[in-house]
C-alpha cells in the first residue's frame, strides 16, 4: 500500500491552505506530521483521507488515481483530537459500529470487537457506555474502532492531546506497537517536537501549509534542511543569531569575537546565521573551547527539575533549558557557554551550510 500526493495543493478563497506538495508514504509506516497550530497539519490529513479535494494536483492511492473519491469509498480510518464516540452505545456497540456498516457477520464482529478491546485494555468496560469511562479509556475507544475497520490508511489527528500526561506517555509506546503489524499507512499530527522523537518512523516538518522536509525522524531532527525545519523540530524553538567569519576569527553580537575552534575551522570566510537548540545553551562552562556570549536575563521559568532561562543577546531572544533549579534575576547580566559542536551554520537566508558535528556523529 502506498498513498502519494503529486503536486497537490488546496486554496480556499484565495488563501493558500496547503502549497504544491510533493509526498510518498509507504505501507506499514508510521509518518509524523511535526508543526505548530494552523501550520496545515488537519488539511494535509482531510485531502490523504478525502475529505477534500486539491485544487491542484492528484493523489493515488496503491497507484490508482483517487483524487476527488468519497471517503465512504475509501478505507479510511481517522481519530480526532476532541474524540467522538456514540453516547447512547455501549462500548462494545461503538466498537463494532464500523463493522456493522461494512456488513460483517455477528461470530466475525465479535472476535474482532474483543481483539481490539483488549489491545486498549477496554476488556473490562464492553458494557459501559462511553460517559461512564475515563477520558482516556474513552479516547481508547475511538483508537478501538478505528483499529477494527482494518483500514489502509489511518490518520491520526493530536489524538492523545486532551488526556493526562501519564496516559499520553503510556499510549505514545502503545500506538506504534499496536498498529505496527497492520501493514497500513499511519499518520500521526502532532505540535510537540518530543511526540515526533518518541513515534519514531517518518516525519514531515510543515511550516504554514509548506513540507519542509521529509525522511526519518531521527534525521529530520539531526540534519534539518534549513531554519525553517530547525526552529519547527525543537521546543522550545531553535535560537539564532548572526555571525561572521574572517580567518579564524568568529564575530558575533555587538563587537564580540572569538577564536573559531572545533568544526568552524573550515567555516569559509562569510556572513551566516548560527543555530543552536536551547538544551545546548549553559550558563557555567562546561568543556574547554566552548563559545561565550554575554546576554541578560529577562525571566526565569522553573520546571522543578530544570530551569527555562530567557534571554536577550543585544537584541536577538534566546531561551535556555538549563538542568537543576536556578533562580536567576531578570535585568541581570548573565554570561552563558555553547559548544561549538552543537552549532548548526545556515546562509543568511536560512539554508543548511553545515550540521552540528554531534548530529554527525549520533
Amino acid at each position: 500500500m502506498t498513498l502519494e500526493f503529486k503536486n497537490v495543493s488546496k486554496v480556499v478563497s484565495g488563501e493558500v491552505h496547503i502549497h504544491p506538495t510533493d509526498l510518498t508514504l509507504e505501507r506499514g509506516t508510521m509518518n509524523v506530521l511535526l508543526g505548530p497550530t494552523s501550520s496545515g497539519k488537519t488539511s494535509l490529513m482531510r485531502l490523504m483521507a478525502g475529505l477534500d479535494v486539491p485544487t491542484e494536483g492528484r493523489v493515488f492511492w496503491e497507484g490508482q488515481d483517487v483524487t476527488g473519491m468519497r471517503v465512504q469509498d475509501r478505507k479510511v480510518a481517522m481519530v480526532y483530537q476532541q474524540f467522538i464516540n456514540y453516547p447512547s452505545m455501549t462500548v462494545y456497540d461503538n466498537i463494532a459500529s464500523p463493522l456493522r456498516l461494512m456488513g460483517k457477520t455477528k461470530a466475525e464482529i465479535d472476535v474482532a470487537v474483543k481483539q481490539a478491546a483488549d489491545l486498549m485494555q477496554l476488556g473490562p468496560f464492553l458494557k459501559r457506555k462511553p460517559l461512564e469511562l475515563s477520558g482516556g479509556q474513552q479516547q481508547r475507544c475511538a483508537l478501538a474502532r478505528a483499529l477494527v475497520k482494518n483500514a489502509g490508511l489511518v490518520l491520526l489527528d493530536e489524538p492523545l492531546a486532551n488526556l493526562d500526561y501519564k496516559l499520553r506517555e503510556e499510549l505514545r509506546v502503545e500506538i506504534p506497537k499496536i498498529f505496527e503489524e497492520s501493514g497500513a499507512v499511519f499518520v500521526y499530527a502532532t505540535t510537540e517536537p518530543e511526540e515526533a522523537l518518541l513515534l519514531g518512523g517518518n516525519c514531515a516538518t510543515l511550516w504554514q501549509g509548506r513540507v519542509t522536509q521529509f525522511g526519518p525522524t531521527p534525521h529530520v531532527y539531526r540534519q534539518p534542511v534549513d531554519a525553517t525545519t530547525a526552529r519547527v523540530f525543537s521546543d522550545p524553538p531553535m535560537n539564532f543569531m548572526t555571525i561572521s567569519k574572517t580567518g579564524g576569527t568568529l564575530m558575533f553580537g555587538k563587537g564580540q569575537s572569538a577564536k573559531a575552534t572545533g568544526p568552524l575551522v573550515d567555516l569559509a570566510d562569510g556572513r551566516y546565521l548560527a543555530g543552536f537548540r536551547p538544551n545546548h545553551l549553559e550558563i557555567k562552562q562546561q568543556k574547554p573551547g566552548a563559545l561565550q556570549f554575554d546576554a541578560k536575563v529577562t525571566v526565569t521559568e522553573l520546571t522543578g527539575s530544570e530551569t527555562f532561562v530567557h534571554l536577550d543577546h543585544h537584541g536577538d531572544t534566546w531561551v535556555g533549558l538549563v538542568h537543576g533549579v536556578h533562580n536567576l534575576k531578570p535585568r541581570s547580566a548573565q554570561p552563558v557557554f555553547l559548544d561549538p559542536a552543537h552549532v548548526y551554520i545556515f546562509t543568511e537566508a536560512g539554508d543548511l551550510v553545515a550540521p552540528a558535528s554531534y548530529a554527525l556523529a549520533a
